[in-house]
């Protein structure tokens, strides 16, 4: 089955009783039993809920593996994966990443004894040479936020099954239309669905997709025991997102590229972050693995200053100053003082997150409008 058509019927069947054509809300919180013990498959909504189960039969199909499983957000899917370790076990992260991943590991976990080391992993070399005998998760996003970093997936994965330790792919920017990790090795496929899954900045939710049955039924009893599950209401909102998204992820890419090549002729730019440059370090790996680039990047102005990034944050008309991404709305974002304000500040900059780096989720306006925001902002 193609993607298109795979992405429009994904987890979704007629429904049996009214042959409603749309997955029904179904809003409540307990079932009734045919006697005890005897139900129909549902006993509580904490544990079972049909909204939510067709959402994660289309999570699964749609990422090409066996199982999803939803959350209320995109870091409660990520607790619910280092839930998984015990305290002595080690983790390696990517040292350019999301800082409420980032606030997660250090402010949380780190106090129940889990060790997180940082490493660049545009480099899988890095990788393998921060693996321990305590090393049990590699967590990774690819591309990066906000640096549109590059991992190759398939040699991580490759390094991580021959010492035993899982590898979980954060796939937010990409989204399955361009890239699933699962076809690549990895054991667990994480995303924030609240951004091009939802698609329209109207629901906050994660995701987790894998093929083990195992690791399966781990996920699946945290979940319940934890209890940190989406309303139906925001499984319906997020299996009519993923109805368009294939049409919304081909707008974005091209608008991105767009976009991408418009601030890198511009005059006051000094960089551009964006996967899709030939010159990039990542591109051959990206066009590997990926099948589009997507619409987000960041840039730094000639002047570096932060007054000079504060002022263009301000004059944007279209593109709109907030947190989050992949909504059809374009927005703008600073990431040092927004979505990555928990990381320190010698951490940020270490890491070539400067205090004048200006984040972008290309929406799917019309290019020329955006473009012409872009320039009398920069102007």
């Amino acid at each position: 089955m193609k993607a298109a058509t795979r992405f429009i019927h994904a987890g979704v069947e007629p429904d049996p009783s009214t042959g409603a054509i749309m997955t029904p809300i179904y809003q409540t919180s307990t079932y009734v039993q045919q006697a005890p013990g005897k139900n129909k498959g549902y006993e509580y909504a904490r544990s079972q809920n049909p909204t939510r189960f067709a959402l994660e039969k289309a999570m699964a199909e749609i990422e090409n593996g066996k199982y999803g499983l939803v959350f209320s957000s995109g870091v409660a899917a990520t607790d619910a994966v280092i839930k998984l370790l015990q305290p002595g076990d080690e983790v390696i992260a990517g040292n350019d990443m999301y800082g409420g991943t980032y606030r997660l590991f250090t402010k949380v976990f780190e106090k129940f004894g889990i060790k997180f080391s940082y490493v660049n992993m545009q480099d899988v070399a890095n990788i393998n040479a921060a693996i321990t005998a305590n090393t049990k998760l590699i967590w990774t996003e690819t591309p990066t936020n906000p640096l549109m970093n590059i991992t190759d997936i398939a040699a991580t994965a490759e390094m991580a099954k021959a010492n035993n330790v899982l590898l979980c792919v954060d796939n937010t920017f990409a989204s399955p239309y361009l890239q699933n990790p699962l076809d690549l090795g990895a054991d667990i496929v994480m995303h924030s669905a609240t951004k091009y899954l939802g698609g329209h900045s109207d629901v906050i939710q994660g995701s987790l997709v894998i093929n083990d049955s195992a690791l399966r039924d781990q996920l699946y009893f945290i979940q319940k025991s934890c209890g940190a599950v989406p309303g139906p209401q925001d499984c319906f909102l997020v299996l009519r997102g993923i109805k368009t998204l294939h049409v919304r992820m081909q707008r974005h890419c091209e608008n991105g590229e767009t976009i991408a090549h418009f601030l890198r002729s511009h005059p006051k730019v000094a960089k551009v972050y964006w996967c899709g440059f030939e010159d990039h370090p990542g591109y051959a790996i990206a066009r590997k693995q990926m099948r589009g680039f997507g619409g987000m990047m960041s840039f730094e102005l000639k002047d570096d200053s932060k007054e000079a990034a504060e002022k263009l944050l301000s004059s944007t008309r279209l593109f709109a100053l907030a947190e989050s991404l992949g909504g059809v709305e374009s927005l703008i974002n600073h990431p040092a003082t927004m979505t990555h304000a928990s990381i320190p500040r010698e951490e940020r900059i270490k890491n070539g997150l400067s205090d004048s780096l200006i984040r972008l989720s290309v929406g799917i306006e019309d290019a020329e409008d955006l473009m012409e925001d872009l320039q009398q902002a920069l102007g």
